[in-house]
């Protein structure tokens, strides 16, 4: 394995999450290697090398005879992401609790209050969508990486290309998910602002099981969902509270 080699599985790797993460992949496509070649701009070896990463990663599959396919949004996938996220998030916030300072908290606190504005403006602006989820998303990524580890951190951005599969495939959550999701959000950055751990996981836990029922419900135009369907193993949750 050459450092050329390399590098152009990590550009091929990058360029695919952009696409996602832009929407010009979406959940359930199907593309074959070529159309995916050409997408990316890479050559036919770094796709056919990118590949195996991408289904290990559960991102994509090879469906005989109909080519590569995008992971379809379904209840197992929404189940599984929204785990993940709960579990590392849980112990991100209640490190970010002892970590961040006034001033960063009093800039977040602003821009969340700022698109709180924009949200219930007579006439929203056409970017409010983007720039509320590229706030939303980055307040996020801020906690997880504040723990510094790597390993973690790259866990995470795995399945925050999954949330961001579901989240296409809710299309219609687009314009009602902005004020709610804002509102969850300055509340457990007051729960940051006064150094309480545990309230700051109880709203954050609360905010992200309120997205999970947002992007379920749209996904599943208001039919009906078996109770159990979402359930999480509450072993899964022992993590530990500071």
């Amino acid at each position: 394995m050459n450092e050329r080699a390399l590098s152009g599985r990590a550009q091929a790797y990058e360029r695919f999450c952009e696409h996602v993460r832009s929407a010009r992949l979406r959940p359930g496509q199907f593309v074959s290697q070529r159309e995916l070649m050409a997408m990316l701009g890479m050559p036919l070896g770094a796709v056919r090398e990118l590949i195996p990463r991408l289904e290990a990663a559960g991102l994509l599959h090879t469906v005989p005879k109909r080519g590569l396919q995008i992971a379809p949004v379904d209840l197992k996938l929404i189940r599984n992401a929204f785990q993940v996220r709960s579990m590392i998030e849980r112990e991100a916030i209640a490190h970010f609790t002892q970590v961040v300072d006034l001033t960063e908290l009093d800039s977040l606190e602003e821009s969340h209050r700022h698109m709180l504005a924009r949200a219930t403006a007579a006439h929203p602006d056409a970017s409010l969508d983007a720039d509320a989820q590229q706030l939303d998303w980055g307040l996020h990524d801020r906690m997880v990486d504040a723990m510094g580890n790597e390993i973690l951190s790259e866990m995470y951005r795995v399945n925050c290309l999954h949330v961001r599969l579901i989240a296409l495939d809710a299309t219609q959550i687009a314009a009602q998910r902005v004020y709610p999701a804002m509102q969850e959000h300055l509340t457990f950055i007051a729960a940051l602002r006064r150094r309480d751990a545990p309230a700051a996981v109880a709203a954050l836990m609360h905010h992200i099981g309120c997205s999970r029922q947002r992007v379920v419900d749209a996904s599943f135009h208001g039919a009906a969902v078996p109770a159990d369907a979402l359930s999480q193993p509450p072993t899964m949750y022992l993590w530990r509270q500071r």
